[in-house]
């Protein structure tokens, strides 16, 4: 029972410097930045939609089906800004398992190779904002590796199982991109309520060896990913009297920018991707039904691939999610033009 310090790894300062984003996409970020953050401040009425793989897995899949979602995302710009999910880090209930490119830059691979590893997320990310012109979001797993992507990440999402550790939520806090903060596994909407008013209070605090003082961050909000009740059962909290409760607290005599994006998969779907779509719809209609949860929703997380469903770890099947299923990209592309004609 003792911890092997095996190898130093680089800090991120000289990750970015090795491999650097582009002066291109470098002068293009703070528009897109800009846009995103006005969706959640409700001054652009476009609705922000977070898609793509449950995990990122492998650069060649993950670069396609980016570069066929910007297609998309030209088409729908008027009603939808999209953001490529290209979530790196994998947390495990209970610990072991697949965690993610970030430990398993090679999934097939019998040992975790973190160096590569840390390496391979930074060159995903920028291979896709580069070459797309889209910037991606990712999950804070680790607050201490956000650096190493904070120039090219537009969202940040804190997970779950992360969103009452309170490392998470200061680091949250100094972060100067929106950071959705999911519920808890539970279902606790006074931990997730906590969670934004903490994200977005000045906070002084330890990070990575400094002492470091935050502003708070005013677009830190809500995700709703449903729960599992004590009964072992998915629940979901996509619904209008969920919704029409919670924009009874969440308001903005309290919290800076109310807002509210819902993943459509998770415990809201029961891990059944193609129900993706029929929540999605959902939503809209409340949305048209009732104006305090329209002024409360900013978008929607969609888990898709370029395959519907899932396969386990070489299995072979290129663009098919190796964790959750995924809705395949037919499929998407079809419901992001519905969503915007809808909208």
């Amino acid at each position: 029972m003792a911890l092997t310090f095996k190898r130093r790894l680089p800090i991120p300062r000289e990750i970015r410097e090795e491999m650097p984003l582009s002066p291109t996409a470098a002068a293009a970020k703070p528009a897109f930045d800009e846009a995103l953050a006005g969706i959640i401040r409700g001054e652009d009425h476009r609705l922000a939609v977070i898609v793509g793989p449950c995990s990122a897995d492998r650069e060649d899949a993950v670069l396609e089906y980016a570069e066929r979602l910007a297609g998309v995302a030209e088409r729908v710009r008027e009603k939808l800004f999209i953001v490529p999910r290209i979530y790196t880090n994998k947390p495990r209930t209970k610990g072991t398992g697949y965690k993610g490119l970030l430990h398993n830059p090679d999934p097939e691979a019998s040992k975790d190779d973190l160096l590569e590893g840390i390496k391979a997320i930074r060159h995903m990310h920028l291979r896709v904002a580069e070459t797309t012109g889209l910037f991606g979001a990712d999950e804070m797993l680790y607050p201490s590796n956000y650096q190493v992507l904070n120039d090219v990440l537009s969202y940040v999402a804190v997970g779950a199982r992360s969103v009452e550790n309170q490392e998470h939520r200061l680091v949250a806090g100094g972060i100067p991109v929106p950071v959705g903060l999911k519920n808890p596994t539970g279902g606790s909407t006074s931990v997730l309520l906590n969670s934004i008013f903490a994200a977005q209070q000045p906070q002084t605090f330890i990070y990575r060896n400094w002492e470091v003082q935050s502003t708070g961050n005013p677009l830190a909000h809500a995700v709703l990913r449903g729960y599992v009740g004590l009964d072992g059962i998915n629940y979901p909290n996509y619904h209008y009297e969920y919704l029409e409760r919670l924009a009874a607290y969440y308001v903005a005599d309290r919290y800076e920018n109310p807002a509210v994006i819902i993943d459509c998969n998770h415990d809201n779907s029961g891990k059944r991707p193609l129900e993706q779509r029929r929540i999605v719809l959902e939503v809209l209609d409340t949305m048209r039904r009732a104006e305090g949860v329209r002024n409360l929703l900013r978008g929607f997380m969609i888990e898709s691939y370029l395959v519907d469903g899932r396969q386990d770890i070489g299995g072979g099947v290129y663009g098919q999610s190796i964790t959750d299923a995924c809705l395949g990209w037919e499929k998407t592309e079809r419901l992001l033009l519905e969503m915007a004609e809808l909208v």
